[in-house]
């Protein structure tokens, strides 16, 4: 087994672990990423789309690309229609930022691009991973594509490893506590090939349940609405979904733009958070540390911030050489992520139609969606948090 060395070791070649690698890079701090999925694969996984202001302007200044203000969309506001009607959210008027469009699949490439311009090393399609927290530093073990074995010893270790996280397994037990919520539904998601059904994400509060208008490009939507956990997608032939759609949105003067249907999928919802983020000189980010439902368009927000805050932690780390400015990184990721979790809960039970809802509840939520559209004040909460909170 051949055995190598650098300062921090990433597990997970995603958009947090390509761009902590990033930020480091530019701090003149080495690391080393591994991913198990093959490149193309990550490249070919549909998945969230929307940018927080934050998130832009952290890619942009730091070099990654600028891709983003060219070819992705800016979205000056939302819409949450209910009982038929479109209400707007007015990012613009109410807080001054916007948001971006622009899949994660794009995020993705442009970090990869970034890391094999600057000569970074980024290894795709491993196996057999293991880590190794036990000693003074910590180590990650794993079986190149080719069946060669190596170690790779570091002084710090980063998992950004996903929801499913073999580094998160790696605390000793008794060393985190874990906060977990689960959703009795789902969102069905497909990919249309039609031209939008409207410049702006309409986020959809109906007695069938919730359904979200997106879009991909000037030719493909993305739409999404509420079913079953337990939804077989090839089950549900294109009439079936454009039916389930048309009963949610259309009405009122407003019609879906329709067309050839394809990738289709459903996404569970969970609520999940574990803490603290680091034990030792092994520390989590993004999804391995937390999830929240996707209403809020949080996650891979809250995994570029999870990153920006620990990169500024590592490099004070390696300025200072005490171990105990790792201590700082949980403290400050956490106020986002809760933040996060509460608007991500607040939104999706504001929208989603549950099974035994009495009356009152149904009646509650129209309250809700009434605070947010008719006071701007409510605007503006809904606004600052979908649009993402300045970074303490």
């Amino acid at each position: 087994m051949k055995t190598t060395r650098t300062q921090v070791a990433i597990v997970g070649a995603g958009p947090a672990g390509l761009l902590l690698s990033h930020l480091l890079h530019r701090a003149g701090i080495h690391s080393v990423v591994i991913d198990h999925r093959g490149y193309e694969q990550i490249a070919g996984t549909i998945r969230a789309g929307i940018l927080e202001a934050g998130s832009v302007r952290l890619l942009v200044d730091s070099g990654v690309s600028g891709r983003v203000l060219t070819e992705g969309q800016r979205h000056d506001g939302v819409v949450l229609r209910f009982d038929g009607e479109n209400h707007r959210i007015d990012f613009q008027e109410l807080v001054g930022e916007s948001v971006w469009l622009y899949p994660q699949t794009e995020v993705f490439m442009d970090l990869s691009v970034r890391r094999t311009v600057d000569g970074g090393d980024v290894r795709y399609g491993i196996a057999d991973t293991v880590v190794d927290v036990s000693g003074r530093r910590p180590a990650m073990t794993f079986a190149e594509p080719d069946g060669s074995r190596m170690r790779v010893e570091a002084d710090l270790l980063v998992g950004a490893d996903g929801s499913r996280s073999i580094c998160r397994h790696a605390f000793p037990d008794g060393t985190r506590d874990e906060w977990f919520r689960e959703y009795p539904f789902a969102w069905f998601g497909f990919l249309t090939e039609a031209p939008p059904s409207h410049h702006e994400l309409i986020y959809t509060r109906s007695d069938y349940g919730f359904a979200l208008i997106s879009q991909r490009t000037p030719t493909v939507q993305r739409m999404y609405f509420q079913c079953d956990p337990g939804e077989r997608p090839q089950e549900w032939d294109d009439d079936r979904i454009w039916t389930e759609m048309r009963k949610r949105v259309n009405g009122n003067g407003f019609a879906l733009n329709e067309g050839p249907i394809s990738a289709k999928t459903v996404l569970p919802f969970r609520s999940y958070v574990t803490a603290p983020m680091r034990h030792g000189r092994l520390l989590l980010a993004g999804d391995a540390a937390h999830t929240v439902p996707p209403t809020g368009a949080k996650g891979l927000n809250l995994a570029l911030a999870d990153v920006a805050v620990l990169a500024e932690v590592i490099a004070d780390f390696y300025r200072t050489g005490e171990a105990d400015v790792l201590d700082r990184y949980t403290e400050r990721a956490l106020d986002r992520v809760w933040r996060a979790q509460h608007f991500s809960y607040w939104a999706t039970t504001m929208l989603h139609a549950v099974g035994d809802a009495s009356p009152f509840d149904v009646r509650r939520q129209h309250g809700e969606l009434s605070m947010v559209t008719g006071s701007r004040y409510g605007a503006a909460y809904f606004a600052e948090a979908y649009t993402g909170w300045q970074q303490k």
